[in-house]
């Protein structure tokens, strides 16, 4: 297996989420010891953000990363476990709402694929781009 980065690079569905992660200087913790569990916004869904929002968020580093460790959560947390909570505390400090009634949504975002295993953690694969309050 991979690490979480390389696992994400090999997707190839992740180009704008992993150029951000580099962008922010994440590389290296996401490429850490970890576990991580990463609710991961695939290319589509950094495409529905408004025209110029990713351009700007690269230019705007504390942001950036404000925004990309909302989308991590410190462990190991399966789909299996994760149907199961309510909320997620982020690494960026704040919480995601996890609500499995119907599918899995973390705030307004589907979760679309689970469970992608990476050496240091779990990928979950979102439809929208989680924006901390």
């Amino acid at each position: 297996m991979a690490k979480i980065i390389e696992t994400a690079v090999n997707a190839g569905s992740f180009t704008t989420l992993v150029a951000a992660v580099k962008a922010a200087g994440l590389v290296d913790t996401l490429n850490g010891a970890g576990p991580f569990t990463v609710f991961a916004p695939d290319d589509a869904a950094f495409a529905k953000l408004p025209a110029g929002t990713v351009d700007a968020l690269l230019k705007d580093i504390p942001k950036l990363k404000k925004i990309l460790t909302y989308h991590v959560v410190a462990g190991k947390v399966m789909a299996a476990d994760v149907s199961k909570l309510k909320s997620a505390k982020t690494v960026e400090g704040s919480e995601v709402k996890v609500d499995a009634s119907h599918g899995v949504k973390i705030n307004h975002s589907t979760v679309t694929a689970a469970d992608v295993a990476a050496d240091n953690g779990v990928i979950h694969i979102i439809d929208t781009v989680l924006m901390p309050a």
